[in-house]
């Protein structure tokens, strides 16, 4: 059997995660997730005229004539006062920034033209009707739809909603996945190890890939190599968790856990013509869509990277799910198996020329190389070798 291709796989994965439900959730927890409704406005922005400047509520006809002019100031309006008196011709009101303009004013001049007096004030210069007064709807009327379905909410988007008065809006939530860790070998950071056991990494590797990609991370560590033990493991998470993502036990070898535990079910094991992350999973566990990614570090990373976080974007309803890329140069030679994808880890600099160094060799185990990395560079399936000076695609990863 041919291998599946990595368009093949990201597909399947894509298709077993579908579209988080809509809820309606406090502005608050909206930040990063996607509307899923148009917002018509419920009120006009500014709701009412006021004034854009510190100073003075005046009939610009008040002003018409010899400058300076000396008025009484009959009444001081905060920003916030909800009761306004009319303004008399001949007179003004102090207004502060913010506040309603009163009845018969159509000007506001800005306190330094004046000199800022409080029972009368002199007045240096005219003005123009409609100076410095902001007028109602100026900026959104009631009625527009302000926000369109798909818009990812920023913290602008946020600010307009809750300028509007809206305390929820109808988003995709975030989905929750558990991240599951398998291997007796595994050790918890900050214990000491013995004698043939490592540290756990791809654990918090991988649920902080899904946090920064928007979603919720469940992490379950330490599952060892055992088939009753890792469906035990599972159990308590079937109905709380969206996703499954498990790293580790699927290659061909003995004490592969995830496929002896998965075998009986609907989950489809394949090598993905990709390096690294060949070994690939994809199903259901009792309902649950599970996606099985390998157990080496960068594999692990490279797999979530190709295939998982597209995957979580889309079920949030993001337009946009791949990462950013570029055209570069590569600055030394590469090779790569033939028919196969390969994704080397690399280090992109735009302000020499858009090049791009890889960082490390292809080996699954070099993290140090990804974590000093700021891209993947892809080498396609039909190229095997890349000469210094070729034109390589790259994958940002900041």
């Amino acid at each position: 059997m041919s291998p599946t291709t990595v368009a093949e796989h990201r597909q399947r994965v894509a298709e077993l995660v579908g579209l988080m439900p809509v809820l309606q959730l406090p502005l608050d927890e909206c930040l990063g997730l996607v509307l899923a409704a148009d917002v018509i406005a419920p009120v006009s922005l500014p709701p009412f005229d006021n004034s854009a400047m510190d100073g003075y509520a005046v009939r610009a006809a008040d002003l018409a004539g010899p400058i300076p002019v000396t008025l009484p100031v009959a009444d001081d309006i905060p920003a916030g006062r909800t009761q306004l008196n009319a303004l008399e011709p001949g007179t003004v009101q102090r207004i502060m920034t913010g506040a309603p303009v009163p009845p018969g004013a159509d000007a506001v001049i800005q306190v330094e033209l004046t000199d800022g007096g409080t029972e009368t004030v002199t007045i240096n210069a005219s003005v123009a009707q409609g100076t410095n007064i902001r007028v109602a709807g100026d900026d959104v009327q009631k009625g527009d739809a302000v926000l369109v379905a798909g818009t990812v909410l920023r913290p602008a988007q946020l600010g307009l909603a809750s300028a509007l008065g809206l305390a929820r809006l109808p988003v995709r939530r975030r989905p929750r996945v558990l991240i599951l860790s398998t291997g007796s070998e595994l050790v918890e950071p900050g214990q000491p190890l013995q004698p043939g056991q490592i540290y756990e990494s791809n654990g918090m590797m991988l649920a902080s890939s899904v946090r920064e990609a928007g979603g919720v991370a469940v992490q379950l560590r330490f599952v060892p190599d055992d088939v009753e033990a890792f469906h035990r493991a599972l159990a308590p998470y079937l109905g709380s968790v969206d996703v499954i993502v498990t790293s580790g036990g699927v290659s061909a070898g003995a004490y592969e856990v995830v496929k002896d535990a998965l075998a009986s079910h609907d989950v489809r094991f394949t090598k993905v013509a990709m390096q690294p992350g060949g070994p690939q999973g994809a199903g259901t566990y009792e309902g649950v869509p599970v996606l099985t990614l390998p157990g080496n570090p960068v594999s692990a990373q490279v797999s979530f990277e190709v295939f998982v976080r597209p995957a979580l974007l889309a079920s949030m309803g993001h337009a946009q799910v791949e990462r950013p890329t570029a055209r570069a140069t590569v600055t030394t030679s590469l090779t790569s198996p033939a028919g196969k994808t390969q994704f080397r880890r690399g280090l992109y600099d735009p302000s020499s020329g858009q090049v791009v160094t890889p960082v490390g060799g292809p080996g699954s185990h070099l993290l140090s190389a990804l974590a000093l990395s700021n891209c993947l560079i892809e080498v396609p399936e039909d190229v095997t070798e890349l000469a210094a000076g070729a034109e390589v695609t790259v994958r940002h990863l900041q």
